[in-house]
């Protein structure tokens, strides 16, 4: 057998160099083609919105900004069970927790509290498994429309409980309930 009649796959064919047309040389009917398209495409609506004047409709069930909780007297309602940062695949979250010491209890509502709360922005999937291993309902992920402007440093897209933790007034108010 010779080597020019062996296929691997069996499935070999003989390409032949057919001579082209006057036309096909010529290539018009293929730019009269992609003209048509290009016109027909033209007076198509647009996908595209003008961002910064127009914003796009979200989902129901859009997940934005994470915020961590305080209860009615204005306490914070994590006490550093980890459930959170075992439940996110993202491994996203890192905490550390404390005991609260006399005189503390107006801060915090439990005897162990999070001393230390990090949300990694670079590697949360925005998933809201950390919202529902939460027993204490302590972190929402809101339905704010409010976008993360893009930053420079690593170092900014790492939020601490400076920026999760909301105000003591916004708790009274209710404003991040469901």
């Amino acid at each position: 057998m010779s080597i020019e009649n062996m296929s691997l796959s069996g499935r070999k064919e003989v390409v032949s160099n057919k001579e082209m047309t006057f036309m096909e040389r010529i290539y018009l009917p293929a730019i009269i083609k992609g003209m048509w398209i290009t016109i027909k495409h033209f007076f198509t609506k647009k996908d595209t919105i003008q961002y910064p004047e127009q914003q796009r409709e979200f989902s129901p069930v859009y997940r934005g900004q994470h915020v961590l909780m305080r209860d009615e007297e204005g306490r914070e309602r994590c006490t550093a069970c980890g459930l959170c940062a075992l439940a996110c695949p993202a491994e996203a979250i890192t905490m550390k927790a404390a005991e609260r010491k006399k005189g503390e209890e107006n801060l915090y509502r439990e005897e162990k509290y999070a001393a230390v709360y990090e949300i990694n922005m670079l590697r949360c999937i925005f998933c809201g498994l950390c919202e529902d291993a939460c027993p204490k309902e302590a972190i929402y992920l809101t339905k704010s429309k409010k976008l993360v402007k893009p930053k420079l440093e690593r170092i900014d897209l790492i939020y601490g409980k400076d920026k999760l933790v909301i105000s003591v007034e916004d708790a009274r108010a209710r404003k991040y309930d469901n």
